[in-house]
């Protein structure tokens, strides 16, 4: 790679934490061989990535992935962000920068943006008021900058980890829930809050986003388990869908997000990308994705895409605790340092 080009990853650990310690209401957490299993597993991973910069989800302990780094003689190589005042206790977004490219502090941000608000009358007569009370993104945004080489602008990186798709277990609601009036009910309501609040997270972030983004030539990645579909509702939200263009135009949408999945079905006789199996069916709830900055027919491109690669070979092995895997794919997408003519560098 030259010095001025860059490549991120995204990686769920499965609830990396160390050995004996609680996960949810797990209070046995993984025992020792278990947890030995997903450092080698988890060493393995980052050998074969060389990313520049890796997207973690679902970290328990700083001091199990100092443990992995370590296993793979990688302590020098990457410098480990993780919430300072983490306690263990729960899930964190985190990540992995190649030693020196990291500029200034990382912050975790956990309260949805003041721009962000959900309450409507409608735009139809038909339509009853709506309004979303949530304030706080359910895992804390990871938000950081890196510099490739002293010749490169910043890039804002932005590693998250929306709501899961399953229902969320409306019993536990003392308040008001009913188990002969809600409980015949009760995957459809989940189901729906869950997507409610993953709804809501895309377009908090979406919002963090534009505000760096829109009228400038800002460079931004988001790199996560988003937990829905490249088409889904939750991806249009935090895309802005844009126009990919044929190869001979040019152009680029002002604060749009490409996706590092489209990019790559374009170079490939078939789409075989996916890093989630359930049920047997197969699909993608992990992206990176990036503005016009990195878009190949950007007239704004400083990097062209290169590639993307995906390891979900272990998906096919249900017993992640027996192979020390995890359960989502891991994604890695390169850029070449090429900028467009007359772009700003």
């Amino acid at each position: 790679m030259g010095a001025r080009d860059i490549s991120f990853a995204s990686f769920n650990l499965l609830n990396l934490q160390l050995p004996g310690e609680a996960i949810y209401g797990d209070t046995d957490g993984w025992d020792f061989p278990t947890f030995a299993r997903k450092i080698n597993f988890t060493r393995d991973v980052l050998l074969r990535l060389e990313a520049d910069v890796i997207g973690l989800q679902e970290l328990w302990a700083g001091d199990a992935i100092q443990q992995a780094l370590a296993a793979g003689e990688l302590e020098d190589t990457y410098t480990a962000l993780v919430p300072p005042d983490h306690n263990g206790k729960g899930i964190v977004c985190a990540a992995l920068v190649r030693e020196g490219m990291l500029v200034g502090e990382p912050e975790w941000i956990t309260d949805f943006p003041p721009e962000y608000v959900l309450k409507s009358g409608g735009d139809d007569p038909q339509q009853d008021f709506i309004e979303v009370k949530l304030s706080t993104f359910s895992r804390p945004v990871l938000h950081f900058r890196v510099r490739p080489d002293p010749r490169t602008p910043d890039i804002h990186v932005f590693v998250c980890h929306f709501k899961s798709r399953r229902p969320t277990q409306i019993w536990r609601e003392r308040s008001w829930y009913e188990k002969e009036v809600h409980g015949p009910h009760a995957a459809a309501l989940g189901y729906a809050i869950s997507t409610v609040r993953r709804t809501a997270e895309a377009a908090a972030l979406r919002v963090l986003v534009t505000k760096l983004a829109k009228t400038t030539d800002t460079p931004v990645v988001v790199i996560g388990d988003m937990n829905d579909g490249k088409d889904s509702n939750t991806l249009n939200i935090l895309s802005e869908q844009p126009t990919y263009l044929s190869p001979l135009s040019s152009g680029g949408g002002d604060n749009a997000l490409y996706t590092a999945q489209t990019m790559q079905e374009y170079r490939s006789v078939r789409d075989v990308y996916y890093t989630h199996v359930f049920k047997g069916y197969r699909e993608s709830l992990d992206h990176i994705l990036f503005t016009q900055e990195f878009y190949d027919n950007s007239k704004r491109r400083i990097w062209a895409f290169d590639e993307m690669v995906v390891e979900n070979d272990h998906l096919n092995h249900d017993d992640h605790k027996d192979s020390g895997t995890n359960d989502h794919g891991v994604i890695r997408v390169g850029f070449k340092w090429k900028p467009a003519e007359g772009a700003s560098v």
